[in-house]
């Protein structure tokens, strides 16, 4: 077995593991509404954090340069390409 193949069966096994203790967790033991409870503020928190980063994300990255300057930056450089073929070439008949 690849090492891919062995954390791939790690992970269905915890998973499976997870699952069944969960159930016990939430069906069978004593402290039902407590699991309940952190469950769900473990859930609210993980939607919150990403909406957070996603804000954090967004107020900190640059905003992009506009098109027109894209496009004006590509003419210009295809009008330099074109001088240095152009001059190539002259030098290449003398």
């Amino acid at each position: 077995m690849s090492k891919d193949q062995i954390i791939g069966v790690l992970l269905f096994l915890g998973g499976i593991v997870g699952i069944i203790l969960y159930f016990w967790l939430v069906f069978l033991s004593p402290w039902i509404s407590l699991i309940l409870e952190i469950t769900a503020f473990v859930a609210v928190a993980a939607v919150l954090a990403i909406v957070a980063w996603v804000g954090y994300t967004l107020a900190t990255t640059p905003p992009p340069e506009p098109i027109e300057e894209i496009e004006k930056i590509e003419e210009e450089k295809k009008e330099e390409t074109e001088i240095i073929k152009e001059s190539k070439e002259s030098e290449e008949k003398k």
